[in-house]
């Protein structure tokens, strides 16, 4: 069992985090110990890290609850896959699907930005060697 410092440690959030993650229901609550105290298990810590991993994503708390929400692990699956792994998978993918294509959106849109700032550099940077041709 971890105490919420730990946890937050090893998972890379803050404890405001783990804490806010409780309150809206993102994560489970951990067990209580003496006087109240959080305690995490390997298993909490593992969800937690699996949320982080989501969030560097870039995924909104709504779409990482929405992944999370059956609270599986598909690390060590046993095939066939029942119905209802198969249903969760789909869940997820096309949530990760539709992330992906707002993610290569804001890729494009950024490219585009990034390539109309090196026109303008090369531009301001052009007349200021044009200038110093001129002296």
């Amino acid at each position: 069992m971890y105490s919420i410092g730990r946890a937050a440690e090893l998972t890379g959030f803050s404890i405001d985090t783990l804490r806010y993650y409780e309150k809206i229901g993102l994560s489970r609550p951990p067990e209580r110990g003496p006087g109240g105290l959080r305690a995490y298990s390997e298993e909490d810590v593992r969800l937690l890290a699996s949320l982080h991993c989501l969030k560097k994503t870039g995924l909104s708390l709504e779409e990482m609850k929405a992944f999370l929400q059956e609270g599986r692990c598909f690390a060590n699956v046993p095939l066939p896959l029942s119905a209802e792994d198969r249903e969760v998978i789909t869940s997820r993918a096309q949530i990760l699907t539709e992330h992906l294509v707002r993610m290569e959106a804001q890729h494009a849109a950024l490219a585009n930005i990034i390539g109309q700032t090196r026109e303008k550099l090369d531009f301001y940077n052009g007349i200021m060697e044009r200038e110093s041709v001129t002296k």
